[in-house]
């Protein structure tokens, strides 16, 4: 084993906590970026849903790339793309060039992403193999949650002028000094690799033109009103079934971009399965929890941050602790996981019925706890117990796959949970926490769906 493996995970999480960040940190910003550069609705939900949108495109190649030459280099150049994108963020003077810079970004984060999981396959084994992810899971975890509190601290120290900004420029000096460790610390050649030669071009255009389909209908829900958009599901379902086609085909002559013997693995399609329904629901929650505090209630961007730092915290705690017993209890731990994160949406339901008012976003911080706890006890062990049987010179483009359909399950949630949050709003004529609760059981009912399916792989036939 490589004796600087656990240092050259340290390498690895820094940036991919920038990247995750990223997702989420933008949100409260939004008020200030349309106030300081004028920009549109629809530029609005480009800043956002383009970030979405080319990170969930790009991650499949960039994790085929980086098993095909280099994971060093391609996970280096995902560092300076997305350095240099997050300072052209920062210094936008209108929208097209902050919608421009947030697409690189996203690609760019892309190509970071899969060669984490790649490491982790390459460089642990065995118990030590969940330890590590289990850190990953955490990453996950904080990033998500504590996105909109230090976007919220940025918006505080610098002002509503240039705090936007601050919230880009915050990755510079991260990206800067990852640069030298990662050169340093990262092994510079693949483990074992015995792929075929060849790229396959024509996977990634029908890989890219089908989640494009797929993914473009939930991305702008809010600024392309009509059904006449759900159409492109189907159609993109077609073309991707026709990628899969491809990849059988071409994995005679060469390695193709997605081995469709991934498929094969119970563990591997059951798993992608429970992270596309849990991340609908888990990451819903946080984009109608924004808004209801600071929409609903008058919270202040930071004060809303503060607010979701109780999910961070039990997420934080149980992603290091489940990573050490993953192998012990396996998928039951995913199952009473997800099982204690309904109830703790739920309760978050319960609490701000309870307690109306500006105290409501305080009421729901134990629920939100325990919801983090719960989610502790998810990621991090779905994530192993997925990529378990995946051979290690597949395990870039594996993990791609997987944090593929975790982007689209991210985006059908809160496309989904968004909309049944503004249909209430817009019938109850502003009630912001009737509409909040019925949003929180729309999420629940995404991670009950996510349990079913732990359950069927724990209990279904074939085990």
């Amino acid at each position: 084993m490589n004796p600087r493996r656990w240092r050259a995970l340290a390498v690895c999480l820094v940036p991919a906590f920038m990247t995750l960040l990223d997702v989420s940190i933008v949100n409260v910003a939004l008020p200030d970026i349309q106030a300081g550069i004028g920009a549109s609705d629809s530029g609005l939900q480009w800043v956002v849903s383009g970030y979405a949108l080319t990170f969930g495109l790009a991650l499949i190649p960039g994790g085929r790339l980086g098993d095909a030459r280099s994971r060093r280099a391609v996970f280096m150049w995902g560092i300076v793309l997305f350095t240099a994108a997050s300072a052209a963020c920062g210094a936008a003077q209108n929208e097209w060039w902050l919608i421009i810079a947030r697409l690189v970004q996203g690609a760019a984060g892309a190509l970071m992403m899969p060669q984490v999981s790649g490491y982790i396959q390459e460089l642990f084994q065995g118990s030590e193999r969940g330890r590590a992810f289990g850190y990953l899971g955490a990453v996950i975890g904080l990033s998500t949650a504590v996105g909109p509190l230090l976007g919220g601290v940025l918006i505080q120290i610098f002002g509503e002028e240039n705090g936007w900004r601050w919230v880009f420029y915050v990755n510079l000096p991260i990206g800067l000094l990852s640069l030298p460790f990662a050169l340093r610390m990262l092994p510079a050649a693949n483990l074992r690799r015995t792929l075929k030669p060849g790229f396959d071009p024509v996977g990634v255009l029908l890989l890219a033109a089908g989640l494009l389909l797929v993914l473009l209908p939930f991305l702008q829900n809010q600024q392309w009103p009509g059904a006449a958009k759900w159409l492109l599901i189907p159609a993109g379902a077609a073309v991707l079934a026709g990628f899969a086609w491809w990849e059988l085909r071409a994995a005679r002559r060469i390695e193709p971009l997605v081995h469709m013997d991934l498929f094969r693995s119970r563990a591997f399609t059951l798993g992608g399965l429970i992270g596309v329904l849990y991340f609908a629901g888990f990451t819903a929650i946080f984009f109608v929890f924004t808004l209801f505090l600071q929409n609903g209630l008058g919270y202040s961007a930071l004060m809303a941050g503060i607010a979701s730092v109780p999910f961070a915290i039990g997420s934080g705690i149980a992603s290091g602790v489940s990573g050490r017993l993953v192998h012990r209890y396996g998928r039951a731990m995913v199952a009473w996981g997800l099982f204690i994160v309904a109830v703790g949406f739920v309760a978050t339901m319960l609490a701000v019925h309870e307690v109306p008012g500006r105290h409501a976003g305080w009421a729901a911080a134990g629920p939100l706890l325990l919801s983090g706890i719960g989610s502790g006890l998810v990621i991090s062990p779905n994530q192993t117990l997925t990529l378990s049987h995946v051979p290690v010179r597949r395990a870039g483009s594996a993990g791609g796959v997987l944090q593929t359909w975790q982007r689209l399950g991210s985006a059908a949630g809160i496309a989904g949970v968004g909309a049944v949050y503004f249909a209430h709003l817009a019938s109850s004529r502003g009630d912001w926490a009737e509409s909040f609760q019925i949003a929180m059981l729309t999420s629940a009912g995404f991670v009950v769906a996510a349990l079913l399916v732990a359950l069927y792989d724990l209990f279904g036939p074939g085990r």
